[in-house]
């Protein structure tokens, strides 16, 4: 295919590389879409995971709680070949970073470095103690609630604990952004993969890198606002094509 091709080209001219990715990369590791038939909202009600809902009372985070026990595809879930394909480019010396809207640790299991992984909508696989901030594992967590805790508290302090992921109502992390952004403008190739770049203000972060001069490239099953501003536009499964990619990028 030529669009392969040509991301392979791009990649190999490339130095500085920043793949930005969203939920079509998951799906193909068994995470349903929350937005898709059969994800999450399809079962739950959205408004119950506002920030304020949560903060409400124990009945609200009784219902997250259950959700996360019954989530359990997040904690069991592996990598696909997007993801190794995504690792094998920061072998490479290629990657800079990895800035995803993905909350469930499958770069880091693929075996980009922690540090190399910029998390805008946090982390379903940790808890953060909103009290003392402290953070522990979710399946030391979801330990307790299976042993009957329903809403657990933290062990410390007997704060709140919550999921470390954003929650509606609740500000991106304000550091990883600034650090997102600042990265994207450095950097010489900006590939989105497997996001529809509708979810702001994550989906702003493209433009950075546009506008500062790198190239862009999209790959997604769908179309996204930012394919005119694409050097190169493929659609796809992300580990189907991705794969390919780097073979390409091997072979030269």
């Amino acid at each position: 295919m030529e669009e392969i091709e040509r991301l392979s080209q791009l990649i190999i001219q490339s130095k500085k590389v920043i793949v930005f990715t969203g939920a079509g990369i998951s799906t193909e590791s068994g995470i349903p879409d929350f937005r898709s038939p059969g994800g999450i909202w399809s079962r739950y009600d959205p408004e119950d995971f506002t920030i304020q809902k949560f903060l409400s009372g124990p009945a609200a985070r009784r219902t997250i709680w259950r959700m996360s026990v019954e989530g359990g595809l997040l904690t069991e879930a592996e990598p696909n070949l997007a993801h190794h394909a995504i690792a094998e480019l920061h072998q490479s010396g290629k990657l800079d970073c990895v800035i995803t809207q993905n909350i469930d640790s499958l770069h880091q299991k693929a075996g980009v470095p922690e540090d190399k992984v910029f998390e805008l909508h946090g982390n379903m696989q940790r808890v953060v103690c909103i009290g003392c901030r402290r953070r522990f594992p979710m399946l030391e967590v979801l330990q307790r609630i299976k042993g009957g805790i329903e809403v657990p508290d933290c062990p410390d302090c007997q704060g709140i604990l919550k999921p470390d992921a954003v929650f509606f109502g609740e500000a991106l992390p304000q550091e990883t952004l600034r650090e997102a952004i600042r990265r994207a403008q450095n950097c010489d190739l900006f590939i989105v993969i497997g996001s529809t770049l509708v979810i702001y203000p994550a989906a702003y972060i493209p433009t950075y890198a546009t506008e500062a001069g790198a190239k862009l490239a999209i790959v997604n099953l769908t179309p996204t606002p930012f394919d005119h501003y694409a050097a190169v536009v493929i659609r796809g499964k992300a580990g189907e094509i991705m794969s390919k990619v780097m073979a390409e990028v091997r072979l030269s």
